[in-house]
């Protein structure tokens, strides 16, 4: 098992833990969401996502966000995940994120899904 994330307390008073499917995609989420320079010992550790969800809304911007959450990923999981297709979508304060990626492990394929209501900027 591994430590849960976002990292809480169980009701045994113990750190919650999360099988080794929901640790990738806690990972995933981790590195989606995380900007560059926030953590202060991997200061290059995220994608920078956020960053471009008030630049203009135009088709080149949707496909360099998608390489680079692709890369991000590819970057800081590639030694537990395998990407394989990954879908941007911003709609009203909504930014969604759909990855498609196979366990280095099994093999297995997941898909997952992750959103995060932005503010306005």
């Amino acid at each position: 098992m591994d430590v849960a994330f976002p990292w809480f307390v169980d009701v045994r008073g113990a750190t919650g833990t999360a099988d080794r499917e929901e640790h990738v995609r806690d990972l995933i989420e981790q590195v989606l969401f995380t900007s560059p320079g926030e953590r202060v010992n991997r200061p290059t550790f995220g994608s920078g996502l956020l960053r471009l969800v008030f630049d203009p809304n135009r088709e080149e911007l949707a496909t360099a966000t998608q390489l680079l959450v692709h890369g991000s990923l590819q970057q800081w999981l590639g030694d537990l995940i395998q990407v394989e297709d990954t879908t941007v979508e911003i709609a009203d304060s909504t930014l969604a994120v759909t990855v498609a990626y196979r366990l280095v492990r099994n093999q297995e394929r997941q898909v997952a899904r992750f959103a995060r209501e932005v503010g306005g900027g």
